[in-house]
């Protein structure tokens, strides 16, 4: 092996091998390389490998031992070969230049643009694994966003800081929630800024030509980081996707003090690409072929949320999933519940039923809902309203199950009236246009005329102040 004395600093005792330059990979299997006898490297460590036609492309280490180093590379290997593939393993790990200028742009999964516009200038360097957050420094998510979305906003309520999952279904409108979501959310009567940085991971053109032209049409681009990795992109690209954008919104958050907002599609299709990885590897698979440290590689991710006490700024996440055939209880869902607070469900036949958005708010669940709405936040009536939407709902399902059964025309008058509450639910507070934007008052007085349809002696869990207020005015 040839070597080329090219170093830079080391820290503390560490000897000067770090930028030594390696020729000769022993083997290169899809987008890794493998490569014997070097010197010891670290893992995640930043390579800038080189092609026999001189290109440059840039990996990271994914395993290191005595034997063999073994580099994903976020380009692909084409046109690598492995007599004159060079490798030069850089001492630091994989780094994204951030700056407040990236608002506005669109780029790639690795933060390089993809909008035909200048390159971008960052301020400052910033590691995309990110600094694990002190847990004492963590401040607990008190504050509303509203989205706009009567169904999330009256029933599962998104707040600063928390990590909510909406959970979909292959050809489900959730790009279109999206989209909504990156268009509409704001912070009501924050003193500190509100900014989105949106990642797209494997999706198709169409997709994210979508998500331009939906932001660019309504004036939001200027204020959304857009980092795209497409469905032809090299798969491994999708892999760092989340970690650069999360290196920007943490940039933002918490160095220039704005309330950032990371919406990240599609999850399901980032884990697919670390399966891909664990099985070229050789790797034990556990459930469904994913690999075993699925769970804490998804946690690395989601917990890069929050606020920190005594900064303005702070990180909202809210990624989406597909779900392989409408399946809750597949590794990618099931496991991200366990991680974040609370999810948004998607269903299929609501959808069906020319519903959008197509959210069934019954397995929907926000956690930190409680601590973010009524008095001095939303409006007083709001966690009284929301508790009597669930069990009013919950009964309108025991009610059309009941019907399938002995027929509709044979229903008490009371259960025809959870009948028509339910449509009027469905159709008028769950059902709103794509660009329709409803401020929380909107939504809540529109629950209490859905409420409305039912007699005051049902709303139990409802005050009777509450009730004289509000019933059917």
């Amino acid at each position: 092996m040839n070597t080329k004395a090219h170093t830079i600093l080391a820290q503390g005792d560490r000897r000067l091998l770090s930028g030594r330059e390696y020729r000769g990979a022993s083997r290169i299997d899809g987008p890794l390389v493998y490569m014997r006898n070097t010197h010891p490297v670290g893992y995640g460590e930043l390579v800038e490998v080189v092609a026999p036609d001189g290109q440059t492309r840039f990996g990271q280490v994914l395993d290191t031992s005595d034997e063999v180093v073994v580099v994903q590379v976020f380009e692909g290997t084409d046109g690598l070969s492995m007599p004159d593939t060079r490798m030069r393993f850089m001492g630091e790990p994989l780094s994204l230049a951030v700056s407040e200028q990236m608002l506005g742009r669109v780029m790639d999964g690795l933060g390089k643009s993809r909008d035909g516009a200048a390159a971008i200038a960052g301020s400052v360097e910033r590691d995309v694994n990110g600094e694990p957050m002190n847990p004492t420094a963590r401040e607990y998510p008190r504050d509303f966003i509203q989205t706009g979305i009567s169904v999330i906003d009256g029933m599962t309520t998104l707040i600063q800081g928390q990590k909510l999952p909406i959970f979909s279904g292959n050809g489900l409108d959730h790009n279109h929630l999206a989209a909504q979501i990156a268009r509409q959310a704001k912070v009501l009567g924050g003193e500190s800024e509100f900014c989105i940085v949106f990642a797209a991971m494997g999706v198709k053109y169409d997709v994210a030509r979508f998500f331009i032209d939906s932001f660019e049409e309504t004036g939001v681009l200027d204020n959304v980081a857009l980092f795209l990795s497409l469905a032809d992109d090299p798969s491994i690209e999708r892999t760092i996707t989340p970690k650069t954008a999360l290196t920007l919104a943490e940039h933002l958050a918490f160095d220039k003090g704005k309330h950032v907002l990371v919406i990240m599609t599609d999850m399901t299709n980032y884990c697919e690409s670390l399966r891909e990885i664990a099985t070229m590897r050789g790797e034990i698979p556990s459930r469904k072929g994913y690999p075993g440290y699925l769970y804490s590689n998804l946690a690395e991710i989601y917990e890069r949320s929050g606020k920190i006490a005594g900064r303005p700024g702070s990180i909202t996440q809210l990624p989406i999933l597909t779900m392989p055939n409408d399946d809750i209880s597949h590794p990618v869902p099931d496991l991200t519940g366990y991680i974040t607070e609370g999810q948004i469900v998607f269903e299929r036949s609501m959808q069906a039923r020319g519903i959008y958005p197509p959210i069934n708010c019954l397995p929907s669940l926000s956690r930190l809902m409680k601590d973010g709405i009524g008095e001095g936040m939303t409006r007083s009536d709001h966690p009284h309203l929301a508790n009597q939407l669930f069990a009013s709902y919950s009964h309108v399902k025991d009610v059309q199950n009941l019907a399938s059964v002995i027929g509709e025309e044979e229903l008490t008058t009371l259960d025809q009236q959870y009948l028509e509450f339910g449509t009027f639910f469905e159709t008028r507070f769950v059902k709103q246009g794509f660009d329709e934007d409803r401020s929380i008052d909107q939504t809540l007085d529109l629950a209490w005329e859905a409420l409305s349809k039912l007699p005051a002696e049902e709303l139990q869990r409802l005050t009777d102040e509450e009730i004289a207020e509000h019933y059917g005015k």
